[in-house]
């Protein structure tokens, strides 16, 4: 599975900090964990079980900024399945 540009557009977002947000996009289930500036670091991405967890895929993103704060590098990889 690839993150499409839409979805990319609602992880660009900023999220409350050090939090795990539970979003429904689509016909998908998101659960998305964030750094201590908000950004989206990871996400679970598939169809939440009775408990809340996601059965899905796993990607993580790989953001890197510079002194100034600009972002140098913003990747995502999908770590496999969940």
């Amino acid at each position: 599975m690839k993150i499409g540009e839409k979805l990319l557009k609602e992880l660009s977002k900023t999220y409350p900090p050090s939090s795990l947000v539970h979003r429904r996009f689509g016909r998908y289930d998101l659960t998305i964990k964030t750094d201590g500036e908000g950004n989206a670091i990871l996400l679970f991405i598939g169809q939440a079980d009775g408990q809340g967890n996601i059965r899905g895929e796993r990607f993580s993103r790989r953001l890197v900024k510079d002194p100034t704060g600009k972002v140098v590098k913003d990747h995502w990889d999908n770590q496999g399945r969940v």
